[in-house]
């Protein structure tokens, strides 16, 4: 097998992987909706993409640090983001609550 293949593989698979993050990404950047994400499940992906990055550096593979830590900035920012709205909203539970109350007739009725 040819020395570069492993490289180009990585590369192309690492470019596809970290660019699925891009549109979650911005969708809860610019609709500030993050009540359908799992902020569990991002504590586990951001914790992987630091594992991988540092087993990237112990083995010298430039595709797995590089694309690792793209990932992680990407994975980073939805779990802030998750984190921001979650307190957000834990901080106006009346206006919420308020806003979603049906109307008296439609109750009585």
């Amino acid at each position: 097998m040819a020395d570069w293949l492993p490289t180009v593989l990585a590369t192309i698979a690492g470019i596809l992987s970290t660019s699925s993050f891009v549109p979650q990404v911005l969708k809860a950047w610019r609709e500030r909706d993050t009540a359908a994400i799992s902020k569990h499940m991002y504590l586990v992906t951001v914790t992987a993409f630091v594992l991988w990055s540092a087993y990237g550096f112990l083995i010298g593979s430039w595709p797995l640090i590089v694309f690792n830590l793209l990932s992680l900035g990407l994975s980073g920012t939805i779990l802030f983001l998750k984190i921001r709205n979650d307190r957000s909203e834990a901080r106006a539970p009346a206006a919420a609550s308020t806003s979603r109350r049906e109307p008296e007739a439609a109750r009585l009725g």
